[in-house]
C-alpha cells in the first residue's frame, strides 16, 4: 500500500508497510497513478501527451527499482504478527484525578467542568498512596512508571499531590521503580513556590490555554464568567523560561468558534512559547462549538497554512514545536505501539478521587468501564482484555488506511463516544489525523531537501 500527495510544491509518496518516504518529481508522481494497474506500454501511452516517452520509461524503471528494493509496494509484515500476538500488558502509567473540581467552567469541558458528572471531590493522600501501591503491584518487571496529576484542577489539591509524589519516590526506591511525573494545570493557582516544586520534581507540565485572549476567554471562563487569559499568560511564560523552554506544553483546544486556529497556534508562538499543542475539540454535533464534517476543508487548509509557516520559521531559526507536526522517521514507536496505540485500559489507567479505576480519563464516570478500585487492588480482566486486544487490525476502518501506523487506530474514548464501540474510530478525528501526518511528512521532506 502506498499513499501519495502534493503539498507546498513537494510531491511525496509514503510506502505504508516499510515506512519509507520518498520525494518524487512530477513524472514519477503521475506514473504511480497507473503503476500496477496498467502495463508499462499502457502507462507510456497514457502519459505521452504530457511527457517525453524516454522520461516516462525512466520514471517507470525507477518505480520498479524501488519496488524490487522493498521501498515501495511492500507487503504487510504485521498481519501474521498480530494473529500470533499473546502479549500480556502490565500497568505502566497512571492518570491520577487528584481533583474532581475546578476553578474554571470551560464551555467545552468533557469532564463536566471538572466534576466528571459526579460530586466535586478531592483525592485523599490515602487513596493516592494506594494508587501508587496499585501501579507498583501491577507493573511487573517494568522499571519506569509514568504518573500524571490531573483534574479538574490539580493545584486545588496540591498538598496531596506533593504527598503522593514523595510517597511514590520512596516506594520506587524500595521496589526498584523509577517514577516520572507530569501535571496538567489551568495556571490560576500557580505560585513561585508551586512552580519551584514542580520544576524540581516533575518531568513535564501541561499548561492549558487556547490561543489569543479573545478565543481563550470565550471558552475558558472562571466560575463568575470572567476570562483567565491575562492572569495566566505571564505565569505560563515564566514557567516556560524557568524550564529553559523544554519539558512543558502549552495545550489548547480549538472549536467551531475558531476554525482559523492556525492564528492561535502562531499567537502562542509569538508570545514566546516553544512547545505547543492545540487540539480539535471532540463533542457531540448538538453542541454549537462542535466540529462537523462540513468544516473539514477549512481545517485542512488551516493545517496546511500552519505547516508552511511552521516550516518557514524553522528555516529562519525562529521555530517552535507543534505537537502534531513532530514525527520520527528514523526510529519512531515500536511495532506493538504502532499497532495498538496509547495503551489505555491495560498499560495506562485513570484513578478517581474515590479510588475507582477506569481505562482513561475520558471514560471516567461511565459505569460500564469501571475496572475496579485501588483500595482492594482489583481490576476487571474482561475490560482490560477488551482494550488489550484492540488494534489496527481489529478495526475495519483502519486496516486499509495508509495512516494506521501513525495514529495507531485513534482514540478509543472518542470511538466509543461517537460509535459506542472502541473499534469504530471517530471519523472527523481520522480525517484530521491524516492531514496532520501529511503536513508532518511535508515538513520533514522540506527540511531534508
Amino acid at each position: 500500500m502506498i499513499h501519495k500527495f502534493s503539498m507546498n510544491g513537494i510531491n511525496i509518496v509514503l510506502d505504508v508497510y516499510s515506512g519509507a518516504v520518498h520525494v518524487i518529481d512530477d513524472i514519477v508522481y503521475d506514473v504511480l497513478e497507473y503503476y500496477g494497474v496498467h502495463s508499462k506500454h499502457e502507462v507510456v501511452d497514457l502519459l505521452k501527451h504530457k511527457y517525453d516517452i524516454g522520461k516516462i520509461e525512466e520514471a517507470y524503471q525507477e518505480v520498479n527499482e524501488l519496488k524490487e528494493n522493498e521501498l515501495l509496494f511492500t507487503e504487510d509484515p504485521y498481519q501474521d504478527y498480530i494473529d500470533k500476538w499473546d502479549k500480556r500488558s502490565v500497568v505502566k502509567a497512571l492518570c491520577l484525578h487528584v481533583s474532581h473540581d475546578c476553578n474554571l467552567r470551560c464551555k467545552y469541558c468533557f469532564a463536566s467542568t471538572g466534576s466528571f458528572h459526579g460530586d466535586r471531590l478531592l483525592m485523599s493522600s490515602d487513596i493516592g498512596r494506594k494508587a501508587i501501591d496499585f501501579v507498583i503491584n501491577n507493573s511487573g518487571k517494568r522499571r519506569n512508571i509514568e504518573v500524571d496529576f490531573f483534574g479538574g484542577e490539580p493545584l486545588m489539591n496540591f498538598d496531596v499531590v506533593k504527598d503522593i509524589l514523595e510517597y511514590a519516590k520512596t516506594q520506587g526506591v524500595k521496589n526498584g521503580k523509577e517514577f516520572r511525573f507530569t501535571i496538567t494545570t489551568n495556571g490560576l493557582l500557580l505560585t513561585d513556590e508551586i512552580k519551584q516544586y514542580i520544576n524540581e520534581n516533575m518531568s513535564n507540565i501541561v499548561l492549558s490555554i487556547d490561543g489569543s485572549k479573545e478565543v481563550n476567554d470565550n471558552m475558558r471562563v472562571r466560575v463568575d464568567g470572567r476570562g483567565c487569559y491575562d492572569a495566566i499568560v505571564p505565569k505560563f511564560l515564566d514557567v516556560a523560561e524557568s524550564r529553559n523552554q523544554d519539558n512543558y506544553y502549552v495545550r489548547g483546544t480549538f472549536t467551531r468558534k475558531n476554525l482559523d486556529f492556525a492564528k492561535d497556534v502562531l499567537h502562542l508562538a509569538d508570545l514566546g512559547f516553544k512547545q505547543t499543542s492545540v487540539e480539535p475539540v471532540v463533542a457531540a454535533e448538538s453542541e454549537g462549538y462542535a466540529l462537523r464534517e462540513e468544516d473539514l476543508p477549512t481545517l485542512f487548509e488551516e493545517y496546511e497554512k500552519l505547516a508552511v509557516e511552521y516550516l518557514a520559521r524553522k528555516k529562519e531559526n525562529k521555530g517552535f514545536n507543534f505537537f502534531h507536526f513532530m514525527i520520527d522517521l528514523d526510529q519512531g514507536p515500536c511495532v506493538a505501539k504502532r499497532l495498538s496505540g496509547c495503551g489505555s485500559g491495560h498499560e495506562y489507567v485513570a484513578v478517581t478521587p474515590e479510588g475507582d479505576i477506569y481505562p482513561c480519563h475520558q471514560f471516567v464516570g461511565n459505569s460500564e468501564f469501571k475496572m475496579g478500585n485501588v483500595i482492594d487492588g482489583t481490576m476487571k480482566e474482561e475490560i482490560k482484555n477488551m482494550f488489550q486486544k484492540s488494534n489496527v487490525y481489529t478495526k475495519d476502518k483502519c486496516k486499509n488506511c495508509w495512516a494506521m501506523f501513525y495514529c495507531s487506530g485513534g482514540c478509543p474514548a472518542n470511538a466509543y463516544q461517537f460509535n459506542n464501540d472502541i473499534d469504530q474510530p471517530y471519523s472527523i478525528g481520522c480525517e484530521l489525523e491524516k492531514k496532520r501526518v501529511e503536513c508532518a511528512l511535508m515538513i520533514q521532506a522540506a527540511l531534508a531537501l
